[in-house]
């Protein structure tokens, strides 16, 4: 798991895409790619999900490719049988964790108080995601809950924009930050790659 938080640490922002028809995937990742940003992680709520991480792989070998939005073990094994690097995940439920674990494949649970951070930690985990980030109470919520537990290291997510990721990344252990501005679903649809690249741009421009 180490090398995943250094890895998620060096980039800083994580997009996170909901992707309907599963051949965009290519021109995307060559929007994120070419501008500084080779990650993405590509979530199970659409049925696109495993082609798009399997198409992905195929395009950029070297690529970071979350699963994110998993919530069960058949999704962990159909993500990593596509191809995916690393397992996100909404919430922390003990059997996808387990699962992940058996097939030797890092996972990012997801917390938001000191009950589910415990849970993790009773398993191993370090690195943990923050969800929902601003409705859980964004960064102040954030500071309270690290003072408690050293070890851990947290990837915020939802509701984190170009106005507030530097607030988030300017604590100590928020390793990075998963956003979907640069990734809305509505520039995919309209395949809007130009602007998807340049948004793309200056987020790693801003958080660098």
């Amino acid at each position: 798991m180490s090398s995943i938080t250094e890895q998620l640490q060096a980039l800083k922002v994580i997009p996170v895409i909901a992707i309907e028809q599963a051949e965009d995937i290519i021109p995307l990742g060559a929007a994120l790619a070419d501008n500084g940003l080779p990650v993405a992680e590509i979530t199970f709520r659409s049925a696109a999900a495993v082609e798009a991480i399997r198409l992905l792989r195929q395009a950029y070998p070297d690529m970071l490719i979350g699963a994110g939005t998993v919530l069960n073990r058949e999704q962990v094994i159909a993500a990593k049988e596509a191809g995916a690097t690393f397992i996100v995940s909404p919430g922390f439920n003990l059997n996808t964790v387990k699962a992940c674990q058996e097939l030797d494949i890092p996972i990012i649970p997801g917390v938001n108080n000191p009950s589910t951070i415990e849970a993790a930690l009773e398993m191993g985990l370090t690195t943990l995601k923050f969800f929902p980030a601003e409705a859980s109470g964004g960064t102040a919520m954030i500071k309270a809950l690290l003072a408690p537990y050293a070890q851990v290291k947290l990837m915020p997510t939802g509701g984190i924009s170009i106005g507030n990721i530097r607030d988030y990344l300017a604590i100590p252990r928020v390793i990075a930050c998963g956003g979907s501005w640069m990734v809305d679903k509505k520039l995919i649809a309209e395949k809007q790659w130009q602007k998807i690249g340049r948004l793309t741009h200056e987020a790693v421009t801003l958080v660098g």
